[in-house]
C-alpha cells in the first residue's frame, strides 16, 4: 500500500514516535527515510497491506502512523518495523529504541538525556516547568497533534521537577 501524508492520518491513526539520541545529518536523513519508506511501503499485518503515514520533525523524530480503520498493526508486523530501526540505528550510529529518554528544548537547541539527567538539570534551574518538552509516549494521530510538544507542567514529565510551592503548584490536563 503507498505511504499517504502523515496529516492525512484519522485521529485514531495508531502512532509510534522515535527520538533520535541526536539531530541527523541531511545525508542521514535522507537515508532514514528512504529505507523506513521501503518497509512502510509494504507493510502488512496476517497478509493486509497497512494504511501508514510518516514524519521527521526537528531532524530527529521519526513518527509513523497506523490507520487502524482497515487493517490494524500486529505484533509481528511491529516487531518488523522495529528491525528496520535497530538496523538503522546500527547505521546512523544514532539510537532510536531505548526508552527513558527524555527530550528538552533548551533554547533552540533539543537537549536530551535519561530522566535523572533532566532532573538534574530542573534541580540546577536549568529546566523549568515552562520549559518545552517532547512527549514519546502519545499513541494516537489526535494526541501527538495536540501534545507532543508542550510545558513540562502539562505533561507526565512534571513529575521529574522539584516540587513547586504557591500558585504554580498546579499540573495542566
Amino acid at each position: 500500500m503507498p505511504l499517504i501524508a502523515f496529516d492525512s492520518l484519522p485521529d485514531d491513526a495508531r502512532v509510534w514516535v522515535f527520538g533520535s539520541s541526536r539531530a541527523l545529518a541531511p545525508d542521514e536523513r535522507t537515508r532514514l527515510l528512504e529505507e523506513v519508506d521501503r518497509y512502510l511501503g509494504a507493510w502488512k499485518a496476517h497478509g493486509a497491506p497497512l494504511t501508514v503515514g510518516r514524519q521527521l520533525l526537528h531532524d530527529r523524530f521519526l513518527v509513523i502512523g497506523v490507520d487502524q480503520s482497515t487493517a490494524g498493526a500486529s505484533g509481528c508486523s511491529i516487531d518488523g518495523l522495529y528491525r528496520t530501526l535497530q538496523h538503522l540505528e546500527a547505521a546512523l550510529r544514532t539510537v532510536l529504541l531505548a526508552g527513558g529518554r527524555v527530550f528538552w528544548r533548551d533554547g533552540e537547541r533539543i537537549a536530551t538525556g535519561d530522566r535523572a539527567a533532566f532532573t538534574q538539570h530542573a534541580a540546577a534551574g536549568a529546566v523549568s516547568a515552562d520549559t518545552r518538552v517532547f512527549d514519546l509516549t502519545v499513541t494516537t494521530a489526535e494526541a501527538f497533534r495536540a501534545t507532543f510538544e508542550r510545558p513540562a507542567r502539562a505533561t507526565w514529565h512534571a513529575q521529574l521537577l522539584p516540587p513547586q510551592r504557591g500558585a504554580d503548584a498546579f499540573v495542566e490536563q
